[in-house]
């Protein structure tokens, strides 16, 4: 089992309004890449325009079988 050790924040919203309920950690920052790994969040997160998505120190852990 494994967290992120630093906090993880992504640029501004700049429109529509989105829900997230889940995280994954690919290998590539666009196109298809390959998930490595996936989790679902403990609680959802409203993003809409200018809301910042972040997530805490220790906020997304996945478990590798």
């Amino acid at each position: 089992s494994v967290s992120n050790a630093a906090a993880v924040t992504f640029p501004a919203a700049t429109g529509g309004t989105n829900t997230i309920t889940h995280f994954g950690i690919g290998t590539d920052t666009s196109g298809a890449g390959n998930l490595l790994f996936s989790g679902a969040l403990t609680a959802s997160l409203a993003v809409s325009s200018g809301i910042t998505p972040a997530f805490a120190i220790g906020a997304l852990t996945t478990t590798a079988d």
